[in-house]
C-alpha cells in the first residue's frame, strides 16, 4: 500500500470522488430503445452494453444500482429531450454528474439515470466570472485558475465534479476564508421535472434553492457560474501525532481541539482524527501565523508524540497533497453531525471512541467552520441550513473484503445511533446517509418548507424521486 493510500485511511482525507468516462456520442438515431440509441444530443443505454456498465458506476464499489436506461447528454438539449422520454415513459429520475455521493444516490435501481459526465467544461466570462458544466472536476478548474491567480472556493479531492458539490453547500480547506462553494454560484441553469430549460436569472429563489438545497431535488442542472476570487499565493500544513492514544487520552484532546480551534483566524483549517490507536490534527494555513496560530502549534506539539512542520508552498502545489485517490474504492462515509461546541457530543464521545477502537478501519473526524461561512449576507443568499455550527465531523470506514461488509455496517450504525441519541439534529447534505431517519429536517433544518415550495414549482410531479429526494406537499 503507497505512503499516500495509507495516509488518506488512517487520517481520513479522502473525501470521494470519481472521474466519470468520456463517451462519445452516436449520430444516428432511432425510433425505440435497444442496447444503446441516440440523437444528436443523447444517447440512451440499456443493460446490454459495455458503456452502461461504466457509466452506472460511482466510486463506491459497495453499491452497486442498475437503472433501466442511462441518458448520457452532450448538452442542455440533450438533457431536456432526456427529460421528455423520461416523462413519456413514466421513469423516474436521478441525476450523476460526477458520481461521488457517499450513498451512491446518483443512480437507481429502474427509472432513468441522466448522466452529465459530457458537460465538463469551463469558460472564462470575464477576470472575475467563470461559466462551467456540472461534471467539469476540482482538479480542472483549480488547474485553470489558479496559475492565473484566481481560486473558487471548493473540496481537496480532485475528481469530485462542481455540479453535486455546490447544490450540497460545498466546503473545503478554504471556506472559512471564502465561504461555501454555492456562495460564490451567481446562476444556474436548469432543466426542470416538466422538461422545460430554465434558469435562475429569472427567479430569484431558484438561484437560492441551488446554494446549498438543490441536489436532484427539482431539476438538472446543466451550466453554473460563478464569482471568482483571487487566490492566496501560498498555504503551509501543520501535522500532530498522538500514538498509541487510549480512548480517554483521545477524548481529552479532542476536547483541547474544540477549544483551541475555535480561535483560530479565517485563514485557517484544522481538523481532529481517532482511528482506534491514534489521534492526528491536521492544520492549514494561507496567511502569516499570528499569536493564536503559534499558541496552537506549540499547545498540540507539546502532547503530541511525532509533529510535522510542512515547507511553504505555492497554492496548486499544497493543494495536490490532499487530491486524494481516484479509483473506486469500498467504503461507508457519512456525515457525523454538525456541532456548535464540544458540549454536543462530550456525553457519547467516549462510547464512540471505544466502538472505533475495537473496529480498525473505521475513524472519526472533526473539521472547522465558522468563519466566513458564517457571513449573514452569504447565509440570507442561500438554503444552506448549518451556518450556526463552528465544527462538521464525519464517519469514515474503509475495507477491502466483501466478508468484512456486514461487520463493518454494523459498527458503523452502532455509532451513528450513539450521535442520533444525544440529539444530534444537523447534518450535511453532501455526506448523505441511508440510516439518517428524519433525513429531510438534518440536511435542510429551517429552510426545508421554503425548499419544498420550489420543488413544488419545479417539479410538480415529483420527477426526481430518488432516494433522499426532496417530496412535494
Amino acid at each position: 500500500m503507497s505512503t499516500r493510500k495509507q495516509f488518506i485511511r488512517s487520517a481520513g482525507f479522502a473525501t470521494l470522488a470519481f472521474l466519470t468516462e468520456q463517451i462519445q456520442a452516436f449520430s444516428k438515431t432511432m425510433p425505440y430503445l435497444l442496447s444503446a440509441s441516440s440523437t444528436n444530443h443523447v444517447t440512451y443505454y440499456e443493460k446490454n452494453s459495455a458503456e452502461y456498465e461504466k457509466l452506472r458506476k460511482g466510486f463506491n464499489k459497495r453499491i452497486n444500482r442498475f437503472p433501466k436506461v442511462i441518458a448520457l447528454c452532450a448538452d442542455k438539449t440533450g438533457v431536456a429531450e432526456a427529460m421528455q422520454y423520461a416523462i413519456t415513459n413514466n421513469l423516474p429520475v436521478t441525476v450523476k454528474s460526477g458520481g461521488h455521493c457517499m450513498e451512491g444516490f446518483s443512480c437507481t435501481d429502474g427509472g432513468m439515470v441522466i448522466n452529465l459526465s459530457l458537460l465538463n467544461s469551463i469558460e472564462w466570462v470575464d477576470s472575475q466570472t467563470i461559466k462551467v458544466g456540472p461534471a467539469c472536476t476540482l482538479k480542472k478548474i483549480y488547474e485553470t485558475l489558479i496559475p492565473k491567480g484566481k481560486y473558487l472556493p471548493g473540496g481537496s479531492c480532485q475528481t469530485v465534479a462542481i455540479g453535486g458539490l455546490t447544490l450540497g453547500g460545498g466546503y473545503g480547506l478554504l471556506s472559512r476564508t471564502y465561504g461555501l462553494t454555492c456562495d460564490s454560484l451567481l446562476e444556474a441553469g436548469l432543466v426542470d421535472g416538466n422538461g422545460k430549460v430554465q434558469t435562475s436569472k429569472n427567479d430569484a429563489e431558484l438561484l437560492w434553492a441551488c446554494k446549498g438545497g438543490g441536489n436532484g431535488n427539482f431539476g438538472v442542472v446543466t451550466e453554473m457560474k460563478f464569482k471568482i476570487h483571487d487566490a492566496p499565493k501560498t498555504m503551509k500544513s501543520y501535522k500532530f501525532r498522538t500514538q498509541n492514544a487510549s480512548v480517554a487520552k483521545a477524548k481529552e484532546i479532542c476536547a483541547k481541539w474544540f477549544t483551541a480551534a475555535k480561535t483560530l483566524p479565517n485563514s485557517c483549517f484544522s481538523a481532529f482524527i481517532f482511528n482506534g490507536k491514534t489521534t492526528y490534527i491536521l492544520l492549514t494555513n494561507i496567511s502569516k501565523n499570528n499569536t493564536a496560530v503559534e499558541k496552537f502549534i506549540q499547545q498540540f506539539k507539546l502532547i503530541s508524540t511525532k509533529f510535522t512542520e510542512g515547507n511553504t508552498l505555492a497554492l496548486g502545489d499544497a493543494l495536490k497533497a490532499y487530491y486524494a485517490e481516484a479509483a473506486p474504492i469500498t467504503f461507508k462515509n457519512a456525515s457525523a453531525g454538525l456541532y456548535k461546541d464540544f458540549s454536543d457530543i462530550e456525553a457519547i464521545l467516549e462510547n464512540v471512541f471505544q466502538i472505533i477502537a475495537k473496529t480498525p478501519g473505521i475513524l472519526y473526524q472533526v473539521n472547522t467552520l465558522g468563519g466566513k461561512i458564517q457571513s449573514s449576507d452569504l447565509e440570507t443568499g442561500s438554503s444552506f441550513a448549518h451556518r450556526d455550527c463552528f465544527y462538521f465531523s464525519e464517519l469514515q470506514a474503509y475495507w477491502e473484503s466483501n466478508s468484512a461488509t456486514q461487520k463493518f455496517l454494523t459498527r458503523f450504525e452502532e455509532i451513528q445511533q450513539q450521535f442520533s441519541n444525544n440529539g444530534v439534529n444537523a447534518q450535511y447534505r453532501n455526506y448523505p446517509d441511508i440510516n439518517f431517519k428524519n433525513w429531510e429536517s438534518l440536511y435542510y433544518g429551517k429552510n426545508l418548507s421554503r425548499l419544498k415550495l420550489v420543488k413544488n414549482k419545479y417539479d410538480p410531479l415529483n420527477r426526481f424521486s430518488g432516494k433522499q429526494t426532496l417530496p412535494v406537499m
